[in-house]
């Protein structure tokens, strides 16, 4: 029997396999969509904390289509305040690296193959038994399957997700795209704040990926422009650092939200990634937390003893135990509310024109561009999270 089951090959799903199998520990992968589902077209924004976790599991070098972020140009629309970070602020290749979320996917579905690790895919898991000496899977074929320790990973889109803690619906979406410019972008990137929601062009290939954040009415109006339209308005609303906006490829909708279910759940049975909390994605911050969240249990289950580690073979202390996963938890804690925290900040602050906060926000900005040990600071906790 293996001693971890993990639900989801995601991405998460998958680092924590692999750094898991580093570890010497063996692990099970279920995962709900078949093998030949269709890539998902969405754009990651990686940071090189993340860049060093994928390295580290051979899965770097495997990756192509990658573009880095050696700058990012911060703003506000309408008032004062610049700030610039820059690679060399903290002594690293690269702040973040831009690529497709479906070439880190079919990497990673690469590794596990090559690491025999075995994952059978089309399985959905339709509800999770916590007992006293194991937890148990009821995947939807009728098959009941026991581990000591059951890793959720599986994006949040499992029915058998507790309520959250705590959530708040920011009634924004976010309209997402590629778009060219009339400047080269120089592997900068720009997160410009406005009234409305935050707008960010990441550097990938030779144009932006684009988010652009509105509320709910706004954006579904706005993905519906017309090109020439779309483009006009984007200008007005993001100005003209990189020139005119030349083309868009078509664009896509999705809400934004914040909900922290936390990585407790119950003995045996612990939830990392978007599982465990879902973040706006102002300073691309929820992806990287995930990450980081897979690395460390990992970590945590390699130092904790796992010979034994089958049903009812798990005392205290051991894989799966309460007292190991409340060591997760409390480990985690300070970065994943630090990214909880960090982006509803940004969000609920910058989101507005409020005369006060929009004269405080340009102080923020300014004090940033001026002290270097605050952007070293704010550059580390961003690459590295909480730890940096």
């Amino acid at each position: 029997m293996s001693s971890v089951l993990i639900v989801g090959a995601g991405p998460v799903g998958a680092v924590c396999a692999l750094a898991l199998q580093q570890q010497g520990i063996a692990a099970r992968v279920l995962e709900a969509q078949p093998a030949d589902a269709r890539a998902d077209t969405r754009t990651l924004a990686l940071s090189h904390g993340a860049r060093l976790i994928l390295d580290r599991l051979g899965v770097w070098t495997k990756l192509n289509d990658v573009t880095p972020i050696t700058r990012i140009h911060i703003s506000q629309r309408g008032a004062l305040g610049v700030a610039r970070l820059a690679a060399e602020d903290v002594a690293v290749p690269a702040l973040g690296y831009v690529l497709p979320y479906a070439v880190l996917t079919a990497a990673l579905k690469q590794a596990l193959a090559e690491s025999l690790i075995d994952v059978e895919y089309g399985v959905a898991v339709e509800r999770i038994e916590s007992g006293t000496a194991c937890a148990t899977v009821h995947a939807a074929d009728g098959r009941a399957l026991a581990a000591p320790l059951v890793v959720v990973a599986d994006g949040g889109r499992g029915d058998a997700a507790p309520a959250p803690r705590f959530e708040r619906d920011y009634d924004q979406m976010a309209v997402v795209c590629e778009v060219r410019t009339e400047l080269p972008h120089g592997n900068q990137a720009f997160e410009r704040f406005t009234p409305e929601g935050p707008a960010a062009l990441l550097p990938k290939g030779d144009r932006y990926a684009l988010v652009w954040t509105a509320s709910n009415a706004d954006a579904e109006r706005i993905a519906a422009l017309p090109d020439d339209a779309f483009l006009a308005a984007l200008y007005r609303h993001f100005g003209g650092r990189q020139g005119l906006f030349l083309e868009a490829s078509p664009r896509k909708t999705f809400p934004l939200k914040l909900a922290y279910i936390g990585s407790e759940a119950a003995d045996h049975v612990v939830r990392i990634g978007n599982a465990a909390q879902t973040l706006h994605p102002v300073a691309g911050q929820g992806f990287n937390i995930g990450l980081r969240d897979a690395w460390e249990l990992a970590a945590l289950c390699g130092d904790t003893p796992h010979e034994s580690s089958r049903c009812g073979d798990s005392p205290a202390g051991e894989i799966g135990s309460a007292t190991m996963l409340a060591a997760y938890a409390r480990g985690r804690r300070a970065d994943v509310l630090g990214g909880v925290g960090f982006t509803d900040f940004l969000v609920r602050v910058f989101s507005n024109d409020i005369p006060p906060l929009r004269h405080a926000r340009g102080l923020g900005l300014m004090a940033l561009e001026v002290l270097p040990p605050l952007k070293r600071f704010v550059a580390r906790r961003m690459i590295f999270g909480a730890r940096g």
